[in-house]
């Protein structure tokens, strides 16, 4: 098992990571009749695409003795009604200052464009990810 999530009441919900018992909230976006106090549910997508994009990048780069940290990314998300779900993820990642060959850059750039979460979502979510370096 992955976690354990439970129902609070009020729109929120709180999830416990079972291997490290850490807990995070989620609460129903504002404009969805939440208090929008935590992520909301699809906030947690778009941030996963981010977080699994850095997370990448870094352990195939450690694994060229290649050190990314102070990357960053920022995370946009855009919804879509009728249904409603989340039609566009906008990532932007921010390198860390340093030397980087064209040759790393690009086979960084296509590591973090098919990290797990990238590779999972479906097609029909448009993925815009941009690299700064």
């Amino acid at each position: 098992m992955t976690s354990e999530i439970k129902y609070l009441g009020d729109l929120r919900t709180e999830a416990t990571h079972i291997a490290s018992g850490d807990s995070a909230f989620t609460d129903a976006p504002i404009d969805n009749f939440g208090k929008g106090e935590a992520f909301s549910p699809t906030d947690n997508l778009a941030t996963a695409l981010g977080t699994c994009l850095l997370t990448t990048m870094a352990l195939a780069a450690s694994k060229k003795s290649i050190d990314i940290t102070g990357a960053s990314a920022s995370v946009t998300k855009h919804m879509a009604s009728d249904p409603r779900r989340v039609k566009k993820v906008e990532v932007t990642v921010s390198m860390p200052p340093g030397t980087f060959s064209a040759e790393t850059k690009t086979w960084l750039e296509n590591v973090g464009n098919n990290c797990p979460v990238a590779l999972s979502l479906h097609p029909d979510l448009e993925q815009v990810i941009t690299y700064q370096w």
